[in-house]
């Protein structure tokens, strides 16, 4: 059914008339143009479709559009503020962490909103974290460097 949904996005007001039971994956690809999150397996099994909403990681490719009114969502491209790389972006580029970068943007988000909840994580509990998003890579070991060197980065900047 068409309706009038309203949301934040990347910290801004959106509001848009369509088709409320469409998947938050495809009108942020379709509509808003925002191709960060990425179609991956339609299940959410493999996070490659990774938002944030409300301060929690989800797999956008199985929320309704109608489930996210008047909630703050973040995409990857709000991430970055200032035209200034999250500390975990620019890890996963000092470590080498993306190859083809079809999983980034999801692993990205599923880390930062990780670390806001772990800022000191020991490296166990990084790999069991991560282990719900697929690298077909095979990029995981530097995935986890990178994630670790955030987290040391963020602490010196608090």
């Amino acid at each position: 059914m068409k309706s009038s949904i309203r949301f934040i996005l990347n910290g801004r007001p959106i509001t848009l008339n369509t088709d409320d039971d469409r998947t938050l994956l495809w009108v942020l690809r379709t509509d808003l143009e925002l191709t960060g999150s990425k179609y991956g397996c339609g299940e959410g099994i493999c996070g490659a479709c990774t938002v944030i909403i409300g301060g929690k990681a989800v797999r956008s490719c199985k929320t309704s559009l109608k489930s996210v009114a008047g909630k703050e969502i973040v995409t990857i491209e709000g991430l970055a503020r200032d035209g200034k790389l999250h500390p975990l972006q620019q890890a996963f580029i000092d470590h080498g962490a993306l190859q083809c970068g079809y999983c980034t943007s999801g692993m990205l988000l599923d880390a930062y909103v990780f670390l806001g909840e772990n800022p000191k994580p020991a490296r166990d509990a990084v790999v069991a974290h991560m282990e719900h998003n697929l690298c077909r890579c095979g990029a995981h070991q530097r995935i986890i460097e990178a994630i670790e060197s955030a987290s040391r980065q963020m602490e010196g900047q608090s």
